[in-house]
């Protein structure tokens, strides 16, 4: 998957940039979310316009070793695509 279309993906989940959603909500299976989520976190230019959070209730996903609920991402991203 490439940036653009993981970023377009999310803007349709989300609504818009800046939204926080549930990493479930993109209906990727778990070895797919934590794939796509965990390659673009390791990328500094592309990590800092995407934020992660874990929130107790809902299904996590170990991105990079961490455990992750949701996600959000700035507009600023635009600038790496």
């Amino acid at each position: 998957m490439t940036l653009r279309d993981l970023v377009e993906k999310y803007k349709s989940v989300a609504g818009g940039y800046g939204q926080r959603v549930r990493l479930a909500d993109f209906h990727w299976s778990t070895m797919q979310t934590e794939r796509t989520f965990g390659a673009f976190d390791e990328d500094y230019h592309i990590s800092r316009f995407i934020h992660f959070s874990n929130e107790v209730g809902s299904p996590y996903f170990s991105i990079n070793g961490f455990p992750q609920t949701h996600v959000s991402i700035d507009a600023e991203i635009q600038s790496v695509l």
